[in-house]
């Protein structure tokens, strides 16, 4: 989701193992002697990126799929989130050699070149499986489609959310008649309420992570309408916007609201250990601060700008490449996406929000604490920009974390930043997309 950011909890040993072997260039769906084995199932072989917590979920989740689907020789691999995947996938597709299904971020759909590197899925096919627009978030829904062909099927929504410590909150009187966090509009009522906190907590009022400022960022700049427009060899966005945005990431850490200095690893731990009684941070820590036993709930991205829009992103099935696509095998792979998609309860204890609706709307995922207390978020997702450099792990945030880190630890301006970061993103839209 860098999994979108964070630490996830203790890996299972077999999760581990299967990302040591596919980074090792061992993938369980590669060529060797187990290939050759014949009987009458039907190999499907997949593809992700989920390691650590949710690698043993979706191992969890692989397992039920195959003792259900035993007409299926069913070969899941695992590959390190981030550049190591996306390469493997462009690499394998390109030469039309790829896995028969896969996982990507929806943001990164733009880039991998549907029509080239990914196969158009049949919506006939899928909504005999189950699965429609009709099932699935309209905003994200519409996204998975290029040129009115549909390339992707969602299966969640994870974005940035807030955590607040109950204990903490309790003692600063900001939890409501309900225990839940008190709602506050505008920049000014969540700096009163982030000070009446770090009165508490002695430290600061709110954690988050420093070295991906351009999460924050986009959500505050998105919650202002601000957008980023793309032409052949420039750019343009709205400077006062990204300004307001920008200010309120200097302003936590110049009021020591927020740390200076806290990276993706270090960020969690700082609000397990109640240096900060809230947390801004990717619906995906869940886990991890169940496993610390912390009394603790979460809400939305706080409404700074007039709304509770936040930056996310969707994991997502595609049909890589393959240069002779087998029907019976896509057939099966469609198959396993709506499989998927109806059994993703399991996936929502990761805290990943499920993007069908059947199961979001089900009264076990309701009965789910904190899961289905920010499941609205789902409707104020924010991907990133629909260019070629943008998206998940790719180069539009790491640049804008090269300027933007500089607001939280004081060496740059607002202005500054954003001229650096206007500069920055001019010189990657003047460079050719690579496929």
């Amino acid at each position: 989701m860098r999994r979108a950011a964070g630490t996830p909890p203790s890996p299972s040993r077999r999760s581990l193992l299967a990302g040591t072997l596919a980074a090792a260039g061992l993938g369980l769906a590669g060529c060797g002697p187990a290939d050759s084995v014949l009987d009458d199932r039907t190999r499907l072989r997949q593809w992700n990126l989920f390691t650590g917590g949710d690698g043993a979920r979706m191992v969890e989740m692989h397992e039920r799929y195959t003792a259900e689907h035993p007409d299926i020789d069913f070969r899941p691999t695992t590959y390190l989130w981030g550049d190591p995947f996306y390469t493997k996938f462009a690499m394998g597709a390109a030469g039309g050699r790829a896995s028969d299904i896969a996982t990507l971020h929806l943001s990164r759909l733009a880039n991998m070149a549907p029509g080239r590197l990914i196969d158009p899925i049949d919506e006939g096919a899928l909504a005999e499986a189950g699965i429609s627009g009709e099932v699935l978030p309209p905003d994200i829904w519409e996204r998975c489609f290029v040129d009115g062909a549909l390339y992707a099927v969602p299966l969640d929504t994870h974005v940035v959310v807030t955590y607040y410590n109950r204990e903490v909150c309790r003692s600063a009187g900001v939890l409501d008649a309900g225990g839940r966090l008190v709602e506050t509009r505008g920049v000014a009522e969540f700096v009163d309420l982030l000070t009446e906190v770090k009165a508490v907590t002695g430290e600061f009022g709110t954690v988050l992570d420093t070295t991906n400022p351009w999460q924050y960022f986009w959500a505050m700049y998105r919650q202002q309408d601000g957008r980023m427009v793309f032409g052949d060899d420039d750019f343009e966005m709205d400077d006062d916007k990204a300004l307001a945005a920008l200010d309120v990431l200097r302003r936590l850490s110049e009021e020591g609201l927020a740390p200076r200095s806290s990276d993706a690893p270090g960020t969690p731990p700082n609000f397990a250990n109640g240096r900060g009684g809230l947390g801004l941070m990717g619906n995906w820590e869940i886990p991890t601060f169940e496993t610390a036993g912390m009394d603790f709930s979460v809400t939305q991205f706080p409404d700074l700008f007039g709304n509770h829009r936040t930056r996310g992103d969707s994991h997502v099935y595609v049909l890589p490449h393959q240069r002779e696509r087998d029907p019976e095998v896509t057939a099966a792979a469609v198959e396993y996406a709506a499989w998927m998609l109806r059994n993703s309860l399991t996936w929502a204890g990761g805290g990943h929000i499920p993007a069908y609706r059947p199961v979001v709307e089900s009264e076990e995922y309701l009965a789910m604490r904190p899961q289905s207390e920010y499941r609205e978020a789902a409707g104020n997702v924010e991907l990133d920009p629909d260019i070629w450099f943008s998206g998940s792990a790719a180069r539009l945030s790491t640049e804008a974390t090269a300027v933007f880190s500089g607001l939280h630890q004081g060496t740059t301006t607002p202005e500054e930043s954003l001229t650096r970061f206007k500069d920055a993103v001019r010189a990657l839209v003047r460079v050719p997309a690579p496929i």
